[in-house]
C-alpha cells in the first residue's frame, strides 16, 4: 500500500508566517511549505525587516506586532496570490512606505476589493497602473479598525487578509460580507487566528475580530490537502491504494472533501484520526457536483472525469476564472486536447466520457499553472504520450511533484 508524503500546506504555512511575524514573540513552523509561493513570502517579510530563520525542518519568525522593522521597502511578491493580499495588509498596521509588485501573472489577478476596503478602513493605498492590480504602495501609518464591508465573491483571501489585520488595529474590525466563495479556507483562518491567541465570533454574515494582538507559539503546518487531491485521484483512476498520513479527521483544510467526491464516483474512502485511504475500485461513476467551496480541486476532478462511466459536471466554480489561469477555460482546452468532449458555461463545466479508443496523448498548456500540470499528470497515468509545455510550473507549491508522482506511478 504506498504511503505518500504530501508536503506541507501552502494555505496555512502562508497564514502562518503572517501570524508569526504579526504574534508578540518567537514563534516556531514545524514542517512549512518550502516551495516558490512560500519562499517569496518569507522573502517579502525579510524585505520588511522581519527575521525568518530557516532549517530544513522549521522556520522561525521574530514576531513584531508594531509592524514592519523598515520605514522603507519594495516587496516582489513573485507569483503568490496570498503574498500579494496577505503582505501589503500586514504592512498597513505599521508606519512607513512599503511598495508591492508582483510577476505578469499576479499582476492580472484582481485584489480590488481588498483595497477597497483597506482604503475604507483608512488606510492609504495607491494602485500605480491598473486599479485594482499590482503594483500599489501603501502609505502605512496604522489602523484604527472599525467597521468594513467587503465582498469576498471572487476570492476568500480578501476575508482572511483583513481577519488576519483585526487583532493589529487599534480598535478591532466588524466585516459585513455581501458575498464569501471557499469559506473552508476561512475557517482554517480562523482555526489558526485561535491557536495563536485570538478568538473570532461570526455572526451570520458579520465577522467580529478584537484588537489586542497575537501571541507566539510553536506551529506545525498539515500536508497540503489540494496537492494530495492528485495521488488521491491516481488511486482512484488505476484501481491502487494511496495513503496520506497527517490528513484526518482532525484536518484543518476543507480540500480534503475531494475524497467524498471519489467516494460518489465509486472508490473507496476511509478518513483515520491520523490518515485518510483511498482505494480504486475499477469503476468510477459519472457525478455532478457543486465544487465552490472546493474549487482548488476542481481540475483534478476535470482531468479525472474522461475515465468516468457517464458525464462529470462541475457547477459554482466562477471564480476559478480569476486563478493562476482562467482554469474552467484550461481544463475544457486540454481535455478536447485529448479528444474529449467538453461543454462550459459562466461557473460549469461538462465532460463526457472519453472516446471509445480513449483518451489520445497530447501536449498539455499549462498556462504557468501549478494546478493543471499536476492535475492532467493524474490522466496520464492511463493515457501515453501526455507532454507539458512548462512542467517546472509545479515549483510554485510542489518543486519534487514530477518525481514524487513518477515514483507512485512505478508502485502503482
Amino acid at each position: 500500500m504506498p504511503v505518500v508524503e504530501i508536503p506541507g500546506s501552502k494555505s496555512i504555512t502562508a497564514r502562518a508566517l503572517f501570524l508569526a511575524a504579526a504574534a508578540d514573540g518567537v514563534t516556531t513552523l514545524v514542517r512549512p511549505l518550502r516551495s516558490d509561493d512560500t519562499e517569496g513570502f518569507a522573502e517579502g517579510l525579510a524585505r520588511l525587516g522581519y527575521r525568518v530563520g530557516r532549517t530544513p525542518d522549521a522556520w522561525q519568525v521574530d514576531g513584531r506586532p508594531q509592524g514592519p522593522a523598515v520605514a522603507e521597502a519594495d516587496v516582489y511578491c513573485r507569483d503568490g496570490a496570498t503574498t500579494a493580499r496577505f503582505l501589503p495588509t500586514l504592512a498597513a498596521a505599521g508606519h512607513g512606505t512599503y511598495r508591492f509588485d508582483a510577476s505578469p501573472q499576479m499582476r492580472r489577478r484582481p485584489l480590488l476589493p481588498l483595497t477597497r476596503a483597506l482604503r475604507d478602513l483608512g488606510v492609504d493605498l495607491r494602485h500605480e497602473e491598473r486599479e485594482g492590480h499590482h503594483p500599489l504602495t501603501v502609505a502605512a501609518a496604522g489602523v484604527e479598525g472599525g467597521e468594513v464591508t467587503l465582498d469576498a465573491g471572487q476570492s476568500s483571501q480578501y476575508l482572511t487578509a483583513l481577519l488576519l489585520l483585526g487583532p493589529l488595529t487599534r480598535t478591532g474590525l466588524r466585516i459585513t460580507v455581501t458575498d464569501l466563495v471557499s469559506v473552508p479556507y476561512v475557517e482554517i483562518t480562523i482555526a489558526m487566528m485561535r491557536a495563536f491567541g485570538v478568538e473570532v465570533r461570526r455572526e451570520g454574515d458579520v465577522f467580529v475580530v478584537p484588537p489586542g494582538g497575537y501571541r507566539a507559539t510553536t506551529y506545525a503546518v498539515e500536508p497540503d490537502a489540494s496537492t494530495a487531491s492528485y495521488f488521491f485521484a491516481a488511486a482512484a483512476v488505476t484501481g491502487g491504494e494511496v495513503t496520506v498520513p497527517g490528513l484526518g479527521e482532525g484536518a484543518l483544510q476543507g480540500d480534503l472533501g475531494f475524497v467524498d467526491v471519489l467516494r460518489r464516483m465509486g472508490a473507496e474512502v476511509s478518513v483515520g484520526a491520523e490518515s485518510t485511504t483511498v482505494r480504486g475500485t475499477g469503476e468510477l461513476r459519472g457525478v455532478t457536483v457543486n465544487m465552490r467551496d472546493v474549487s482548488d480541486t476542481m481540475p483534478t476532478l476535470a482531468a479525472l472525469a474522461p475515465f468516468a462511466s457517464g458525464p462529470v459536471r462541475i457547477e459554482d466554480v466562477a471564480n476559478t476564472r480569476v486563478k493562476e489561469c482562467d482554469r474552467l477555460e484550461a481544463c475544457a482546452e486540454n481535455l478536447r486536447r485529448l479528444g474529449v468532449e467538453v461543454t462550459t458555461g459562466p461557473d460549469w463545466i461538462e465532460i463526457q466520457p472519453g472516446p471509445a479508443g480513449g483518451p489520445v496523448g497530447a501536449e498539455i498548456k499549462s498556462y504557468g499553472d501549478h494546478r493543471i500540470v499536476m492535475s492532467f499528470a493524474v490522466t496520464g497515468l492511463r493515457v501515453p504520450g501526455i507532454s507539458f509545455d512548462d512542467p517546472g510550473c509545479v515549483r510554485k507549491t510542489f518543486p519534487g511533484f514530477h518525481e514524487e508522482f513518477g515514483a507512485l506511478r512505478a508502485r502503482l
